[in-house]
């Protein structure tokens, strides 16, 4: 198989093998594996590229691959679930059954260096250059027949590979995905396991009868039809995806804008940059000042339930938080306005809201249930990129791909610097815009 993609002003060709299976290396558990409700929401699949630098030594294409295959068959073992397939239950939510079939893995080869491939690249052409660090299932297949996970390792020239990682999303969110990869690298170094998986995902079933105590309507299909829609303005244009680096320094400048006017004492980083992205993104939208613009937050609630889920708990752990406002009053106030909205929607997400949100999606059925697609903000600054080691040292730089539309995405900056990187997708001329207001 081959594949291009745009790196300079050059082709990135890349070579791909025909995909392998890779199969627990023992014999692991059968029959059906249980999805919570939170598992049910997000159809996609978690796609991540990791990008390391040569071994000093080298050390041969085949040697790479089999320590990768090797650690994959043993780490299943433990990740059991991951080798099977997706099925459909007598209540029309999704289970797993353990079938051992595999994970799919596939060989490939760059015709270039790892240095003409880095994280502006994979994001800012995701749909050229990172499609091909990923491997992506030729055609529309069936849900029920498509493995959930792969793997790709891509050789570069210079002795560099790129790791590029797809996890469905019904078995894992970012936190999961990353839990893996630390087990996985822990593996092909010959570590036992720093945290072995929590898989039983029972402690997070719906209440019975369900109880739900907040208001959740906006997540209604026919309730949504008030909410701005931003195609319209921009009705046909190119649908541009960038990535923009706000280093510690513009963090700062940011965190003094939102406490300036003395409304707000202290905020973070992701409250400062999230508010400030909405108010942004609302002007290059040219949305009037009478829309409502809603804002969906993910949340990990892994700590905010009574008692926490356990450490290396294998699944879904996050909840959505609206936050909806009128787009005139989101331009005019001051950023502490936006912020105090961010920090609100934050703070509302408590173990009440959890089970409530649970229970929710209990009442009206994975079918019924959509998240509406206006604007959402999720963060990956915490995990902990640098442990995905499998004995090239931690990743140089690192990316995802298959973005939700109408979404924001913080990512850690590459190096352990401070930094965090901007994912947003936006019409050409509305992005042109957003450009000239990132200029702080």
């Amino acid at each position: 198989m081959e594949g291009t993609g745009k790196h300079g002003g050059d082709q990135l060709s890349i070579n791909k093998s025909e995909p392998v299976l890779i199969e627990p290396e023992t014999k692991t558990h059968s029959g059906f594996f249980f999805l919570s409700n939170l598992d049910q929401v997000i159809t996609n699949f978690v796609q991540t590229v990791y990008l390391y630098k040569a071994k000093k030594g080298g050390g041969s294409r085949d040697t790479l691959s089999d320590i990768f295959k090797q650690s994959m068959a043993k780490i299943l073992v433990h990740y059991y679930p991951l080798a099977g397939r997706l099925r459909l239950g007598s209540d029309g939510k999704h289970i797993v059954e353990c079938t051992n079939e595999g994970v799919l893995f596939v060989e490939a080869r760059a015709n270039c260096n790892m240095d003409q491939v880095d994280v502006q690249v994979i994001t800012d052409d995701h749909s050229e250059t990172t499609g091909k660090l990923l491997y992506r299932s030729p055609g529309p297949e069936n849900i029920l027949e498509m493995p959930l996970m792969t793997a790709q390792v891509t050789r570069f020239k210079c002795g560099g590979f790129a790791l590029g990682m797809s996890i469905s999303h019904r078995m894992a969110d970012g936190i999961s995905a990353m839990d893996f990869i630390k087990s996985w690298a822990e593996t092909a170094r010959g570590m036992p396991l720093t945290t072995k998986p929590v898989l039983d995902r029972s402690i997070l079933r719906s209440r019975q009868p369900p109880k739900i105590d907040f208001p959740f309507g906006q997540y209604a299909p026919a309730e949504t039809s008030s909410v701005s829609n931003i195609s319209n303005p921009f009705q046909g244009e190119q649908i541009l995806t960038k990535c923009f680096l706000f280093d510690s320094n513009k963090l700062a400048i940011l965190k003094n804008m939102a406490m300036e006017d003395g409304t707000i004492k202290s905020c973070s980083n992701f409250t400062a940059l999230t508010a400030f992205v909405w108010r942004a993104r609302c002007k290059a939208l040219q949305m009037n000042p009478d829309q409502t613009t809603q804002l969906l937050l993910i949340v990990d609630v892994r700590s905010k339930l009574n008692p926490p889920l356990p450490k290396g708990y294998f699944g879904n752990g996050i909840v959505t938080s609206s936050c909806l406002g009128r787009a005139g009053e989101l331009i005019k106030n001051p950023l502490s306005f936006a912020v105090e909205e961010v920090q609100n929607g934050i703070k509302m997400v408590n173990e009440e809201y959890a089970r409530s949100w649970i229970d929710y999606i209990e009442v009206k059925r994975a079918k019924d249930f959509r998240l509406p697609s206006h604007f959402i903000v999720s963060s990956w600054t915490r995990l902990s990129i640098e442990c995905a080691d499998f004995g090239w040292g931690e990743p140089a730089q690192f990316g995802c791909a298959n973005l939700p539309k109408d979404s924001g995405f913080f990512l850690p900056d590459a190096d352990g610097k401070k930094g965090i990187n901007l994912i947003l997708d936006l019409p050409v001329t509305a992005m042109s815009t957003f450009q000239e207001l990132m200029l702080l």
